[in-house]
């Protein structure tokens, strides 16, 4: 178990007690949406109200330095591949010395250690799903529906980041509806502008070229693979626009080599840049033409709600809560999941109309502003930790 972030760690010292200590847990912390997502929680959650400690069940990334309020704590539990049963063990004791009174779990590799915080006397426990993943995109695994409804009596909110997810959980896992609370994801509609942000560095492309960029986890749910067929598709659907049609996939993960090798065998190299991870998101969407995303399975894709902040048109596989974000034909296009022509001919048509791509940005922008603020994100989970710490603090252990 290792403290980390010294920055962080050392800023500790002199934090006020009162403040209620919420402990959030996550598989690892690397760069993605839900990691995006809990940074920004961390960062902007009213200081005079709540302090925050990170648990990583594996390892962290340089990611981790982008947490700037002080006095938060990182851990690291080196949870081995398999069960993991000594990690119940290491979050035990932990929770006994930190005392939170939170712990919220993040997606279903942490959720059975609601169970280990209930045992440590944590009273209150959160679960939060953002997502499934491609070798369930459905949610039907009959084994992890099994581990959520036992785990029901553990968990005293799960929160659906989209209305499929609520769905889902109603319908398919069948928890309880007093048990589950709807909480939109949100991005900051300030930062990630329409105008005004500063040039990113190090793209290859120019002001003439037709870019389609996406900014997601090198991960097979994310399905760059098709992505990637998709845009040589386009090649030869554009013959005279070809020398101008760039691919960026920004991002890294397990993949990342993969993928690589597959630009390479299509010779695409002069065409297609992969940067890897980069800090400058909010700057580097201003280099794209569209925003394209893929995946096989989403919950409610922050990667997607920053692209529309910044006017960027949509294509999107339409799974997950994406359909209730991005009206077709309205905000960008939804060919179905794994369509690779479908893809092709939506990127095509923004390709040929440049009034289009703008009319559409505009009308995503105005989607974010109004449904999926950071502002309102932040309220809904502030008013949830009050609610249930103002209810189960009162109540013996």
């Amino acid at each position: 178990m290792n403290a980390s972030v010294p920055h962080l760690a050392a800023s500790r010292v002199g934090t006020p007690a009162a403040r209620r200590l919420v402990v959030h847990l996550v598989y690892s912390l690397g760069v993605g949406g839900l990691e995006t997502l809990l940074v920004d929680c961390i960062n902007r959650m009213p200081a005079e109200r709540y302090r925050h400690a990170v648990v990583c069940l594996t390892g962290y990334t340089d990611f981790a330095t982008r947490i700037s309020q002080p006095g938060v704590e990182l851990y690291a539990l080196d949870k081995p591949p398999g069960l993991g049963l000594a990690t119940h063990g290491k979050l035990w004791r932990l929770l006994r010395r930190l005392r939170p009174a939170i712990l919220h779990t993040y997606n279903l590799a942490a959720l059975e250690y609601a169970f280990t915080a209930a045992m440590a006397g944590v009273p209150v426990r959160i679960h939060a799903e953002h997502g499934r993943d491609a070798g369930d995109p459905q949610g039907l695994n009959p084994k992890h529906n099994f581990l959520r409804r036992r785990l029901v009596p553990f968990v005293d909110r799960f929160i659906p980041v989209s209305e499929d997810l609520q769905r889902w959980l109603k319908n398919v896992v069948r928890i309880p509806a007093a048990k589950t609370q709807f909480i939109r994801n949100g991005v900051d509609t300030d930062r990630f502008a329409a105008a005004g942000q500063a040039a990113a560095t190090g793209s290859p492309w120019g002001p003439s070229d037709f870019v389609i960029g996406t900014v997601a986890r090198v991960q097979d749910v994310k399905n760059h693979r098709g992505l990637v067929e998709a845009f040589v598709r386009l090649r030869e659907l554009l013959p005279a626009q070809r020398e101008h049609l760039k691919l960026s996939i920004v991002g890294d993960g397990p993949l990342l080599p993969a993928l690589r090798e597959q630009v390479a065998q299509a010779g695409l190299q002069d065409a297609v840049w992969l940067p890897g991870a980069r800090a400058d998101i909010a700057a580097l969407l201003h280099t794209f033409s569209v925003f394209c995303l893929p995946s096989l399975a989403e919950g409610t894709p922050v990667s997607m709600l920053e692209a529309m902040a910044c006017g960027l048109p949509v294509v999107a596989s339409r799974v997950g809560g994406i359909p209730e974000v991005v009206s077709d034909g309205e905000h960008g296009f939804l060919p179905p999941a794994g369509d690779r022509e479908a893809l092709a001919l939506a990127l095509a048509r923004y390709a040929a109309d440049p009034a289009l791509r703008r009319a559409h940005g505009a009308a995503g922008r105005a989607r974010v502003q109004s449904g999926f603020s950071m502002a309102t994100m932040l309220s809904d989970y502030t008013a949830l930790y009050d609610e249930l710490c103002g209810r189960k603090l009162r109540q013996p252990a």
